[in-house]
């Protein structure tokens, strides 16, 4: 239990993880307040289309793009085996274009890779493509040298809020 907490955690959750995220200053970061940094753009854009949502005809409002994972969600791959990536089929409601960011979320996994120069553990090649893939590492591997990658999907579309 952590001091400026007033009761033990009761979910089954982290809601206190520290987490590392790149800030608009240019500079690393990291905290138990960092963990929102990440998504914060993406929810904040949310929240300003549902409120278009509540005022606006349908056609009016910006709607999110759905994505789709074009293949397996969950792989099984050996150290230096590529992993191909594919989200196409991705759409619009709206008709607005996709853009594309694939990254390991390595808080999510369990795969020990040191990456203290990129900040990502794993290097996605074409990561702002539908198509994406990387080589599961065989260097920069700690013990045991097994476990989870957990590779993130975010699509935004190109609309605008009124």
């Amino acid at each position: 239990m952590h001091r400026w907490y007033l009761y033990p955690e009761t979910r089954p959750i982290w809601t206190d993880a520290i987490d590392e995220v790149f800030g608009y200053d240019g500079r690393w970061h990291s905290g138990n307040h960092a963990t929102i940094w990440r998504w914060r753009d993406a929810f904040q854009n949310d929240f300003a289309a549902r409120m278009d949502w509540t005022i606006l005809p349908y056609d009016k409002a910006n709607h999110p793009p759905v994505p789709k994972i074009d293949g397996e969600k969950h792989l099984t791959a050996k150290p230096g085996e590529r992993v191909n990536l594919s989200a196409v089929g991705s759409s619009d409601p709206d008709g607005d274009a996709l853009s594309y960011n694939w990254f390991c979320y390595k808080e999510a996994g369990t795969f020990p890779v040191s990456s203290a120069r990129s900040g990502q553990p794993i290097e996605i090649k074409d990561f702002d493509q539908p198509r994406a893939w990387f080589i599961v590492p065989t260097k920069r591997v700690m013990p045991p040298g097994t476990g989870t990658i957990h590779i993130i999907l975010a699509v935004t579309d190109h609309g605008t809020l009124d």
